[in-house]
Parts: C-alpha cells; sequence; structure tokens
C-alpha cells in the first residue's frame, strides 16, 4: 500500500511502528522524524519518536521532540496531544542529564 502512496502519513506512521518492534530504531526513527518534517507535521509521530528514543536513554532528544511535538500540536488545535507530550515530559524530570 505505501508503494503506491509514499506520502500516506498513517501509512508510513504504521511502519515505523513496526519497525520499532524489530528493533530497527533508526529506521523507524527516521521514517517518525520525516513525518514530523512534512508540510503538515503528524503529531501523533513526534510523540511516539520522543516515546521510543527514551526508551534507547536518549532523553535529551526525546525531550527536544516533545518540545517540538507540543508547540506544533498547539498550533493545529490538538490540545489534547499537546497535553500528553507535556505530562510525558514532565515524567522525564532529571532523567537522563
Amino acid at each position: 500500500m505505501l508503494a503506491d502512496d509514499p506520502q500516506d502519513a498513517f501509512l508510513r506512521y504504521s511502519l515505523a511502528l513496526e519497525l520499532e518492534k524489530t528493533a530497527e530504531n533508526d529506521r523507524s526513527l527516521e521514517l517518525l522524524r520525516g513525518l514530523t518534517k512534512d508540510q503538515t507535521p503528524y503529531v501523533p509521530a513526534f510523540f511516539m519518536a520522543a516515546q521510543q528514543l527514551a526508551r534507547l536513554g536518549r532523553v535529551s532528544e526525546a525531550r527536544a521532540e516533545l518540545r517540538d511535538g507540543i508547540e506544533v500540536a498547539r498550533t493545529v488545535g490538538d490540545l489534547h496531544a499537546a497535553g500528553e507530550m507535556s505530562e510525558f515530559l514532565t515524567s522525564l524530570g532529571s532523567m537522563g542529564e
């Protein structure tokens, strides 16, 4: 399906999640970050990238993804996503510093 519509955000997002399951983290993060850089950023990609980065111990990168994601979510009016990302950012506390 992705070959037929390579710009489909949901398909790209789904592939990124599947790649994470098989420990292909670099490729997964590459896809997620691509989604965050699209003309219309895919808000869930920020949160998933941050969670994956935190699991990998890359906490400062996770924080940066969350900050960017919160800003984008607020800009597009997705206050629920902004709230979830804010809570996760808070939960990271001083971890990884």
